[in-house]
């Protein structure tokens, strides 16, 4: 399965370049770095060479979403970020979320019925 194929990965890679701008380098770094893990992740994982190592990044995707989330939130409540905005970042992460465990879900059942 080719990352550059998924949905989850396109989405999230357009995600992370939405944090470029911002008020505080060392809060557009945090906030820039956690966004481009969920895509570095989705694609780490699918080229190793086992489907329990995809699921494995999978995961790992799936909470640098919540650390992206929690930034976010935080960002919002300091007035980093407009909260328009970050309400729709935070929707948008709650859907790459979800779509990460349908994935790894999917594998899952994969290597079941393969085992």
């Amino acid at each position: 399965m080719k990352f550059e194929h998924l949905n989850v990965w396109k989405r999230s890679a357009r995600l992370s370049k939405s944090f470029a701008d911002g008020k505080d380098f060392g809060f557009r770094d945090q906030i820039t770095r956690s966004g481009l893990s969920i895509p570095s992740n989705i694609a780490e994982g699918s080229e190793r060479n086992s489907k329990k190592d995809f699921i494995r990044f999978l995961h790992n995707a799936k909470g640098s979403c919540g650390e992206l989330r929690t930034q976010i939130y935080i960002g919002i409540d300091i007035g980093y970020i407009e909260p328009i905005q970050g309400k729709s970042w935070l929707n948008e992460i709650r859907e790459l979320s979800a779509m990460l465990v349908g994935l790894a879900s999917s594998i899952e059942n994969q290597l079941i019925t393969e085992g």
